[in-house]
């Protein structure tokens, strides 16, 4: 039995008893409705890496046209959640290049996550799912949200399979796909199925690297140039330092890049996480992922290993001009503000910080070209509204630039405290008060 399914089979007659979520002001909204955007993507669009595109479906679930078509169809039914108010499209809109626009998710009753909910777009090619990639497989990927308390909310697959087979049109629908009654590991399968098919390219990047040197301005070419060099965007976001990534825009790894480690104080933390959650069940790691203040470290909750202490895995940059807002907690409202984190080298007193790290130097005008860069990645299909989201972020930052630190930026890279952390005595000191 493969790691995918025995993860599933573990899902089926379990249930969650989490504690209560934070309440958000508002809940989720309407369901995003399906639409020409929600469409599979054609291979040949300009860039696709075809092959690769072609051999992501796992043997156990090979692409068929009436699997995504069912998997579609799920993806945009509240039915799959608990009282029908939330479906994968409720944090997957295909409006918002498949985000919702939030800092975190909102679920069913209005309770909000602990994470900004990342593109399905070219999530096929990513390595493991989720900021923290506690799994591997758009399958298992799939399955998690459905029962997490703050997000669909249903007690256990089952439940959900039990709401979906009670649909007429769902429960012969599987029998026509999968030549069997609904089961929780068919549904999953199907979700993604549809999934594998959200391959976004066909950009003015893609254009200019097919050799259509007019396909992007000169800033935006000053800005890919900047992206491989001074910029340093490559340490995270190519395969490797010496080779230009123009397809994926990842490293398939985890970095801990100075996001809020300081204020929400991870070494205590880290040692709490170690005691209350369990890396090897993954539904452990799931709550602590979405319900509680332990989301900040990232990585480890996964691993256990101290290298991993918020850490967490590189996004793809594609359509990046829909996605904001920025990082796993939605902590950046504009490509602007995620520059000025990066030049200034911010998280210095952050032990476990990314060596890559480093004040950066980029002028204003340079980072205008960065941004400039990202800005070409946008798909086709996007192109008018990555015109008006770019012009938003623009006027936004002209009058606001919390992150820039312009003294911090041009000045040498701080001395690093040694990372530390002794859960023993930290928990004599807990007991001693």
């Amino acid at each position: 039995m493969s790691n995918c399914v025995a993860t599933l089979m573990g899902l089926l007659l379990l249930s969650l008893a989490f504690g209560s979520a934070i309440s958000a002001e508002s809940g989720p909204g309407p369901i995003p409705s399906d639409g020409p955007l929600a469409r599979p993507k054609s291979l040949e669009q300009i860039g696709v890496p075809a092959e690769t595109t072609r051999s992501a479906a796992p043997p156990n679930n090979p692409q068929t046209p009436e699997k995504i078509a069912l998997g579609e169809k799920l993806f945009f039914d509240g039915r799959l959640s608990v009282d029908g108010t939330v479906a994968c499209s409720t944090c997957h809109d295909p409006a918002r290049a498949f985000t919702d626009g939030r800092p975190v998710s909102i679920g069913v009753k209005g309770r909000s996550g602990q994470r900004n909910s990342p593109t399905i777009l070219n999530a096929l090619y990513n390595a493991a799912q989720f900021w923290d990639g506690r799994v591997k497989t758009l399958e298992e990927q799939a399955a998690l949200p459905i029962i997490n308390p703050s997000e669909m909310g249903q007690p256990s697959l089952v439940a959900a399979v039990a709401k979906i087979a009670a649909v007429p049109e769902y429960a012969q629908a599987f029998r026509r796909v999968f030549a069997r009654p609904i089961n929780a590991t068919d549904l999953v399968r199907a979700i993604a199925s549809y999934e594998r098919t959200q391959f976004s390219f066909d950009s003015p990047f893609d254009h200019f690297m097919a050799g259509d040197r007019k396909a992007i301005t000169s800033s935006a070419k000053r800005g890919w140039e900047l992206f491989n060099a001074e910029a340093r965007c490559n340490k995270c976001h190519a395969l490797s330092d010496d080779k230009r990534d123009p397809t994926f825009f990842i490293d398939k790894d985890f970095h801990n890049i100075g996001i809020g480690n300081i204020r929400h104080n991870v070494v205590r933390l880290a040692c709490k996480a170690e005691q209350e959650s369990d890396s090897g069940k993954i539904l452990d790691v799931d709550q602590a992922s979405i319900q509680s203040e332990m989301s900040v470290l990232g990585r480890f909750l996964v691993t256990k290993q101290e290298k991993d202490v918020a850490s967490f895995k590189t996004p793809n940059l594609r359509n990046v001009l829909l996605t904001a807002p920025y990082f796993h907690d939605g902590s950046q409202a504009t490509l602007w503000d995620v520059l000025d984190h990066y030049n200034h080298g911010d998280g210095a007193q952050d032990p476990w910080l990314d060596e890559d790290m480093q004040p950066l130097a980029l002028s204003e005008s340079e980072i205008d070209d960065v941004i400039a860069f990202l800005g070409t990645l946008t798909s086709a299909q996007y192109e008018e509204q990555g015109a008006k989201e770019l012009e938003r972020q623009r006027a936004m930052a002209r009058t606001n630039r919390p992150e820039r630190n312009t003294a911090r930026a041009f000045g040498p890279k701080p001395v690093q405290p040694k990372p530390s952390r002794n859960c023993g005595a930290m928990q004599s000191d807990t007991k001693s008060n």
